[in-house]
């Protein structure tokens, strides 16, 4: 903006308007710092939350893989009882056949 214009517009605004504009000025500007602030702060918040989703996600894999181990060992023992429970029946059938 030229001197000229400055000069032009000063005299054709009153000071009062000048300050009320001024005033809304400096006002949008701290708003701006203010949404820009709060931005920030969200974006550190969805990476800490992405962050810890990934670290629950890992540990959900985990206790799904030690979830299949276990039923499959359940499993095995549970063959294993079964067959010394057959065991032990064919004992108790053979003594008392005797």
């Amino acid at each position: 903006m030229s001197v000229r214009m400055a000069e032009g517009v000063s005299a054709q605004v009153p000071a009062d308007d000048f300050q009320a504009l001024e005033e809304k000025v400096y006002r949008t500007i701290e708003l701006y710092k203010s949404a820009r602030e709060a931005r920030a702060a969200a974006e550190r918040d969805a990476q800490r939350l992405r962050q810890q989703l990934e670290e629950r996600e890992e540990e959900l894999d985990g206790l799904r893989r030690e979830m299949v181990r276990l039923r499959k060992e359940r499993e095995e023992i549970r063959g294993r009882v079964e067959k010394m429970l057959g065991q032990i029946e064919s004992i108790s059938e053979e003594q008392a056949v005797s």
